[in-house]
């Protein structure tokens, strides 16, 4: 299929199409109700950088999957506190981790989201800068039959049109609730296929920052790769219902409905980190040795892997120092050590196992 793909708002036959059925504002109430809960909670924590290094990793790790670049939360750890090279998909991910702490940056200095921003995204989660598409992109083939179902807009002119119309769409105020907006527009930057690679993470990325910048979250804490993976399927039927008999309202509803999920695991997820940063808090109090260190137990929460050299640097202390601190971690069983080649590593193995659902 060829595709001629409209400007937004959506369309068809010059007449705007009805984004706003009963069904769709049905499922957008419930949505924003648990979308405030999630702001809302996120506000009382006490170390947002926290909740951010937590659920931006597994966002990283689950975007990457769909793209089938698949790695374990203990290769990603492990990668992260080494200082050596990454192999190929722990480095893919922490590329696409980086790109949303640079996107979330970015969105909170400017107020708004632009094509010269989505590309610096797009160049981080790929790592080169070959920038809009100046060729025809990749075709969706019918994984069966091969038959070529959708071919994104292959000439440059066309992109950036379509894409300046998007910023446009994405940046002016409206009546149209701003999650219906969010769908609206991911499907339509994954139609357009601005890049030779890196769009459908760089979509999702776009997700995120569009909530922030709403001011629907602060941080960005929110992230549906987690439901597209284990509704890949539906994700791609709606993304196609769109394209072949413009039905907006299925795809609508699947992503407002990722939403409700995504901000109620999300939840849970945080509630289970705080909890645990309080009871290693307490435990941590106790101690003889008169360990407590509020720098110490953010670190050990941010980074999940702790290296020595961490800790020296974080609380400026010695080596010889930081070295007992994170010992004593493991004589409390906060912490478990694991050698690395030459270094120790020093494992928030409880932490770990929240992350990665265990």
């Amino acid at each position: 299929m060829t595709n001629t793909l409209n400007k937004l708002p959506p369309q068809k036959n010059n007449q705007l199409i009805n984004v706003e059925t009963k069904e769709i504002m049905k499922e957008t109430i419930k949505a924003n109700r648990f979308l405030a809960e999630l702001k809302g909670y996120s506000d009382i924590v006490p170390n947002k950088n926290i909740l951010i290094s937590a659920l931006t990793l597994n966002e990283a790790k689950d975007s990457s999957e769909i793209e089938n670049i698949i790695t374990t939360h203990d290769e990603l750890f492990k990668a992260l506190s080494s200082n050596k090279e990454a192999s190929k998909m722990p480095k893919e991910v922490i590329n696409y981790h980086k790109a949303i702490g640079h996107g979330y940056k970015i969105i909170k200095e400017n107020g708004i989201l632009t094509t010269n921003m989505i590309v610096e995204i797009q160049q981080i989660v790929k790592q080169n800068n070959a920038g809009i598409r100046k060729q025809m992109g990749t075709v969706l083939k019918n994984d069966k039959t091969g038959e070529v179902i959708y071919t994104p807009p292959g000439n440059e002119k066309i992109i950036r049109s379509l894409m300046k119309n998007l910023e446009d769409y994405i940046n002016e105020e409206s009546d149209v609730d701003p999650l219906i907006k969010m769908a609206i527009a991911h499907y339509q930057f994954e139609a357009i296929h601005p890049f030779y690679d890196g769009n459908g993470r760089t979509g999702r990325i776009i997700n995120v920052l569009y909530l922030v910048m709403k001011d629907l979250l602060d941080s960005p804490i929110l992230y549906l790769s987690k439901y597209i993976l284990e509704n890949r399927s539906k994700y791609y039927k709606c993304l196609q219902s769109v394209t072949e008999d413009n039905d907006w309202e299925s795809w609508i509803l699947y992503i407002l409905k990722g939403v409700q999920k995504t901000s109620k695991d999300s939840i849970t997820l945080l509630k289970a980190i705080n909890s645990l940063i309080n009871e290693t808090t307490e435990i941590i109090e106790r101690h003889p040795m008169n360990l407590y260190s509020k720098k110490l137990i953010d670190l050990i929460f941010e980074k999940v892997y702790t290296k020595i050299s961490d800790v020296e640097e974080h609380l400026d202390v010695t080596r010889k120092t930081a070295s007992k601190y994170l010992n004593s971690l493991v004589d409390m069983n906060i912490l478990e050590v694991e050698k690395v080649g030459r270094s120790k590593i020093f494992i928030n193995h409880k932490l770990k196992d929240l992350l990665s659902g265990s």
